[in-house]
C-alpha cells in the first residue's frame, strides 16, 4: 500500500502531502493541452435553423470555434468525439489557424495561418457512432496559452438528430454555410456559444497534466464569455511557466452518482480521466447536484451523502490504479439557492459529506474551497462577493478565489 504522510490544515485550508515524489523527467509526447466533455445535445443547444432541419445537422455548414491550450508544441494533433451521435459523423475538411488578435470566439483568423488537417492521410474522415477519431499529427506550433481557431466543413451533415457537443463553452462559435474552412474572415455568419464534435488538443510536450472533473461550478456558469476565466482557466494563469496542462472536464448539472446532463462521473471517469494522455493529477470537485437533487428527507440526504462517500473512494482508487494522484475539493455553501430547504437537511449532508473529504486522509491532499468563498458572517452561504447572484454558481472573482485556494506547490 502507497504510505502518504499529512500536514495539518494551512492558511490556504489544504491538506498537503508532506513528502512529494520525485519526478523522473520522461520523453516528449503526446499530451493534452486542451479537451472538452462530450455531451449528448439538448433539443435547444442543437445548431440553430437553417443548420438543423430534416433529419440532418450542419449539411453543407462550416463550423469556427476557438480553444485555449494549457501547454505548447511545435506539433500538435485533433480529436472530434461522436459518442452521443446517432449516425456517422462526417468530417469533410478541417483546418486550424490562429484567430485574429489571438482572440478567443471571433469568427475571423490570422492571414496566413491557416493548415489543412488530415485523418490517415486524407483530407475527410467518418466517425461511426460511438466512437472518436485522432488526427494525424501537423506541424503548427502553439505557446501555453494561446487561443486556436479550429474550422471544419461538413459537406452531407450529420444526418441524426442526436450529435455530440459540449453546451457550456463559454466561448462562441460561428456557423456559415457552405465551404468556408480556409477563408480569413466568415462574413455573415450565425454566433453560437457552444462547441460542436472538437473533444480533444494534443501536443508534443515532456508535460503532465491535471483533469479537473466537476458540474457548472467548474464547466464556468456565470464566468465571462469568452474571458477564459473559470477557475481552471485562472489556476492555468497562476501555473503558467510550470508546463502543466489544466484540462476541465466537467459540464452543468453533472452529477457523481447518477446520469444527468452527461454521464454520471463513475460511468465517465474511464473516458474522461484514464483515457486522457500524460495524466498525473485528478481535482475532484463534484457532488453539489447530487445533494441538492435528492430529496429534502433525512433518509434521502443520508443516503446520498454514504453514497457520494462511498463514490469517492472507488474514483481515488480507480486513479490510483493509474498512478494518478487525487485532490478532492470540499463542497461549496448554497444557503438561499434553489437547493436550500427549510429543515437545512442538504446542508447537513453536505457537511457530513465535507467533514469526510477533510478528515479522511484518502485524498492525496484536500483544496478546502468551502472555506475559500463561505461567508464569514454566514457560513451556510457564499460570501457576496464570490456569488454571481443565484447563491449557487460563482462570479469571476469567486473563481479566482477557487483557484488561489489550490497550492502550487502540489503541482511540482
Amino acid at each position: 500500500m502507497r504510505r502518504r504522510s499529512f500536514l495539518g490544515l494551512a492558511a490556504t485550508g489544504v491538506l498537503t502531502p508532506a513528502v512529494a515524489r520525485a519526478r523522473v523527467p520522461s520523453r516528449s509526447r503526446w499530451v493534452h493541452t486542451w479537451v472538452a466533455m462530450p455531451q449528448l445535445t439538448e433539443p435547444h443547444n442543437m445548431p440553430p435553423p437553417p443548420f438543423t432541419g430534416e433529419g440532418v445537422v450542419l449539411a453543407d455548414a462550416t463550423l469556427r470555434q476557438t480553444v485555449r491550450v494549457t501547454t505548447g508544441g511545435r506539433r500538435m494533433r485533433l480529436r472530434f468525439s461522436n459518442a452521443f451521435g446517432g449516425a456517422v459523423l462526417p468530417l469533410t475538411a478541417v483546418t486550424v489557424a490562429l484567430p485574429q488578435n489571438g482572440r478567443a470566439g471571433v469568427s475571423a483568423v490570422q492571414p496566413g495561418t491557416t493548415r489543412r488537417v488530415t485523418f490517415n492521410g486524407h483530407p475527410w474522415a467518418d466517425v461511426p457512432p460511438g466512437a472518436l477519431v485522432v488526427s494525424d499529427p501537423l506541424d503548427f506550433t502553439l505557446q501555453a496559452g494561446t487561443n486556436l481557431a479550429v474550422t471544419t466543413y461538413l459537406a452531407r451533415g450529420q444526418a441524426s438528430a442526436e450529435i455530440t457537443s459540449h453546451p457550456g463553452s463559454r466561448t462562441t462559435s460561428h456557423l456559415l454555410a457552405g465551404n468556408h474552412t480556409e477563408a480569413v474572415e466568415l462574413p455573415g455568419a450565425t454566433p453560437v456559444d457552444h462547441w460542436y464534435f472538437l473533444s480533444g488538443v494534443e501536443v508534443q510536450s515532456s508535460a503532465n497534466a491535471v483533469v479537473v472533473i466537476g458540474d457548472s461550478l467548474t464547466d464556468g456558469r456565470g464566468s465571462t464569455t469568452n474571458g477564459n476565466d473559470r477557475w481552471p482557466d485562472q489556476l492555468f494563469d497562476r501555473l503558467r511557466g510550470n508546463d502543466v496542462p489544466v484540462l476541465n472536464q466537467a459540464a452543468g448539472g453533472n452529477r457523481v452518482l447518477r446520469d444527468g446532463l452527461g454521464p454520471s462521473v463513475l460511468a465517465r471517469l474511464d473516458r474522461d480521466l484514464i483515457a486522457q494522455s500524460r495524466v498525473r493529477w485528478l481535482i475532484l470537485f463534484e457532488g453539489v447536484n447530487d445533494i441538492g437533487t435528492a430529496e429534502p428527507t433525512e433518509p434521502a440526504q443520508k443516503a446520498v451523502a454514504d453514497d457520494l462517500i462511498a463514490a469517492y473512494q472507488q474514483i481515488v482508487d480507480r486513479a490510483r490504479a493509474h498512478d494518478i494522484e487525487v485532490y478532492g475539493a470540499t463542497l461549496l455553501p448554497f444557503g438561499g439557492s434553489n437547493y436550500d430547504d427549510p429543515g437545512g437537511l442538504r446542508e447537513s449532508a453536505r457537511q457530513a459529506v465535507n467533514r469526510w473529504i477533510r478528515a479522511s486522509r484518502r485524498f492525496d491532499a484536500v483544496l478546502d474551497f468551502d472555506a475559500a468563498v463561505r461567508d464569514p458572517a454566514s457560513p451556510r452561504r457564499l460570501v457576496p462577493a464570490a456569488d454571481v447572484g443565484d447563491h449557487l454558481h460563482l462570479n469571476p472573482a469567486g473563481y479566482r478565489m477557487l483557484a488561489e485556494a489550490v497550492p502550487l506547490r502540489l503541482f511540482r
